[in-house]
C-alpha cells in the first residue's frame, strides 16, 4: 500500500530583481513580465510505500525541503499530482509551525487542534509530550525566548506524540545535543517496529544507511537516483568528492594551521571524580562509579576525541560494600546510540582483585583508536560484581561523557579498517580485445 505518490511534480517560484517589479507586473494585466522562473523541482517521480524509512540526500538548495514541505501540505505543487495517504506531522525548519507569542504548552494544544485532535485527546498526550521534551518550567514560557535546542526538543516531542501514519524530519535532530539525539534515535526506531512512514532529510551519510530503506537522491531540483542506499549514497559522495576537486583547482591554496589536538594544560588526577553528564542511572548501590576521563597518554584530559591515536579511558570506582569479583567496563556510542565498542575487565582477561567497603580503586583502558566516521560519541561507565556469564550491576552510568571528534579523511561506514593493497601488474603476455585470456 502506498503511503505517498508524487507523480511529474514540479515547484516553481517567481523571482522579481525589485520589489515593484511585482507591482508593475501586476498593473499591466501580466501583459508585462518583470520576473524569471525558478524551478526548486523539477518532474520528480517517487512512490514511498506504507511503513517504508525513505531518506534524502543532496547538497544544500537541491530541493529537499521543498519536497518535504509538499508533502506536509505547506506549498502546492505548480504541476504535477501527488497523493498522501494518512496524518502527516512534520518536523520541518527550526520552530515552523509554533507562534513565538505562545507557551509551549498553548503550541502544543495548537498543533494538536491542527492536526484535528480534540482537546480531551491532546490533554491525554500532553504529559508525554512535557516528559519527552524535557524543558521543565520554559514549557509554560513563550517560545520567543527558548534556545535552538529547546526548540527541537519541543518541536519533535509533540511531532511523535501526535500519531503519525508519515512522520517527515528535516535535519532538525542535528541542532540537539547528543544525549537527545539518541533518545530521539531510540523513539524513530519504536515508530518504524510500529510501520509508521519516515521521509528524512539528512547530510549523514551514516544516518541514512543506519535507518533509511529506500534513498532519493536530489540536484539542482531533479531526480538523479533512487534506490537502495549503499548504492544510492555512495554514487552520490561520490559526485561530491569529484565537485570539490574540480572547485580546489581552481582556489589559491593556504596555510594550514599547525596540527594537533587540543588538549587541556592540566594532567587529570589519578583519582578521577567527575561525571561530565549522566543520562540515566541505575545498580544495586554495592560499588560506584566516582569518575570517568578520557585522557591522552601523558595523561591529559582530551577536549577532542583524536584519530588514529592512542589514548585512555579512566574509570574510578569506589566499594560501598565488599565486592568479591569486581568488574569494570565502559561501552562507547555514537550519535545515533549506535553502540560502537567496549570492553570489560573480565572480558580482557584482567583479574581485579576483591573490593572491601571504601576501597577505592582507578582503572586505566589503553585504546588505539582507529580512523571512524566523525561526529560525536559517548562513554558509558559501569561496575559490575560476577562472571561474564553471571553478574549483578552495582553501577551504570549511562553517557556518562561525550566528546566530538577530530575531523580526518573521509570514511565510509562507521570506521576504516587498516588495508595494504597490492596491486598485481605483472603482464606476461597481452591478450587482443574480444579473446578469452
Amino acid at each position: 500500500m502506498r503511503a505517498i505518490h508524487i507523480r511529474d511534480v514540479s515547484k516553481c517560484y517567481l523571482i522579481y530583481q525589485r520589489p515593484s517589479d511585482r507591482l508593475k507586473e501586476f498593473l499591466t494585466l501580466n501583459r508585462r513580465c518583470y520576473h524569471r522562473d525558478f524551478w526548486a523541482l523539477r518532474d520528480i517521480t517517487l512512490e514511498i510505500e506504507k511503513g517504508t524509512t525513505f531518506g534524502l540526500v543532496g547538497e544544500n538548495g537541491s530541493g529537499k525541503s521543498t519536497l518535504l514541505q509538499l508533502i506536509a501540505g505547506i506549498l502546492q505543487p505548480t504541476q504535477g499530482h501527488m497523493e498522501i495517504a494518512g496524518r502527516v506531522s512534520a518536523l520541518l525548519e527550526l520552530g515552523s509551525g509554533f507562534n513565538p507569542e505562545f507557551s509551549g504548552r498553548e503550541n502544543v494544544f495548537l498543533t494538536g487542534a491542527i492536526l484535528g485532535f480534540s482537546r480531551q485527546q491532546i490533554e491525554r498526550l500532553y504529559p508525554e509530550i512535557e516528559s519527552f521534551a524535557e524543558i521543565g518550567e520554559f514549557i509554560t514560557q513563550p517560545v520567543k525566548t527558548y534556545s535552538s535546542g529547546m526548540m527541537v526538543r519541543l518541536a519533535f516531542a509533540t511531532a511523535i506524540s501526535v500519531e503519525p501514519d508519515i512522520l517527515l524530519v528535516d535535519e532538525a535532530l542535528s541542532v540537539g545535543d547528543i544525549y537527545f539525539r539518541q533518545r530521539c534515535m531510540r523513539k524513530i526506531h519504536e515508530l518504524q517496529r510500529r510501520g509508521v512512514t519516515i521521509v528524512f532529510v539528512s547530510h549523514s551519510a551514516v544516518d541514512i544507511k543506519s535507518l533509511a530503506q529506500r534513498v532519493a537522491w536530489l540536484d539542482h531540483g531533479r531526480l538523479v537516483e533512487c534506490g537502495k542506499p549503499d548504492r544510492v549514497v555512495a554514487r552520490y559522495l561520490a559526485a561530491m568528492v569529484h565537485r570539490d576537486s574540480e572547485y580546489q583547482k581552481h582556489i589559491s591554496p593556504v596555510a594550514r594551521p599547525e596540527e594537533g589536538r587540543e588538549k587541556s594544560s592540566v594532567a587529570a588526577p589519578e583519582v578521577v571524580t567527575n561525571i561530565p553528564h549522566c543520562d540515566g542511572r541505575h545498580g544495586n548501590g554495592a560499588a560506584e562509579v566516582l569518575g570517568i576521563a578520557v585522557l591522552s597518554e601523558e595523561g591529559e584530559e582530551l577536549a577532542l576525541l583524536p584519530q588514529k591515536a592512542s589514548i585512555i579511558v579512566r574509570i574510578s570506582v569506589r566499594a560501598r560494600e565488599e565486592i568479591s569479583m569486581p568488574i569494570v567496563g565502559y561501552l562507547l556510542r555514537n550519535h545515533l546510540g549506535v553502540e560502537f565498542a567496549g570492553t570489560n575487565t573480565a572480558l580482557e582477561e584482567i583479574e581485579l582483585p576483591s573490593f572491601a567497603p571504601g576501597d577505592v580503586y582507578t582503572i586505566d583502558f589503553h585504546l588505539d583508536l582507529p580512523e571512524f566516521y566523525p561526529g560525536h560519541f559517548s562513554f558509558t561507565a559501569a561496575i559490575a560484581n560476577g562472571t561474564i556469564d553471571s553478574y549483578e550491576v552495582c553501577d551504570w552510568i549511562d553517557n556518562a561523557i561525550t566528546l566530538q571528534a577530530e575531523k580526518g579523511r573521509q570514511v565510509y561506514g562507521f570506521l576504516h579498517l587498516p588495508c595494504q593493497i597490492r596491486v598485481n601488474a605483472v603482464v606476461k603476455s597481452r591478450v587482443p580485445v574480444g579473446e578469452k585470456p
